[in-house]
């Protein structure tokens, strides 16, 4: 072999790899730093984990007008620098606003703040105590899905 038929074929083993890996490429370092890429609900799974037990818990503060508020600082507090100002998704969580978060029962949400889902980054939030997690949880409802107005 010459070092020219080598030279031709590393050139075409590199833009092989460019064409069949160049598009991925923001996906692979995006699950690497945990954010979410697709909007196929994958991130999503870990709502329907939640015991029954704890999806059929009722939010005590869910009419609470000031549980809204309460939760909106607590969220810029905690939460913002992951999924967003706006819940819409960030650098690291996915959107808080996606159909799948905002059809979870208030009981399932509660149990992923409790818990968290390390392996994703979300960290638990079982040391803050259990009203703020129920103000965080109104708040995140009255949010609405992406692309609707909030009530």
């Amino acid at each position: 072999m010459t070092a020219r038929t080598v030279r031709n074929s590393s050139l075409m083993a590199v833009a092989f790899l460019l064409v069949v890996l160049a598009p991925n490429v923001p996906l692979i370092f995006a699950q690497k730093e945990g954010a979410p890429v697709q909007k196929d609900g994958s991130v999503y799974a870990d709502l329907a984990k939640a015991p029954r037990k704890a999806v059929s818990r009722r939010n005590p503060l869910e009419h609470d007008p000031e549980a809204v508020a309460a939760g909106a600082k607590l969220f810029d507090q905690h939460c913002a620098e992951c999924h967003g100002e706006t819940a819409e998704g960030g650098r690291k969580g996915p959107s808080l606003r996606a159909h799948e978060v905002q059809q979870a029962t208030p009981g399932a949400l509660f149990w992923i703040l409790t818990n968290g889902v390390v392996r994703r980054g979300m960290p638990v939030w079982s040391k803050l105590p259990e009203p703020q997690r129920w103000q965080l949880v109104t708040y995140v409802k009255s949010l609405g899905s992406a692309g609707e107005p909030a009530p």
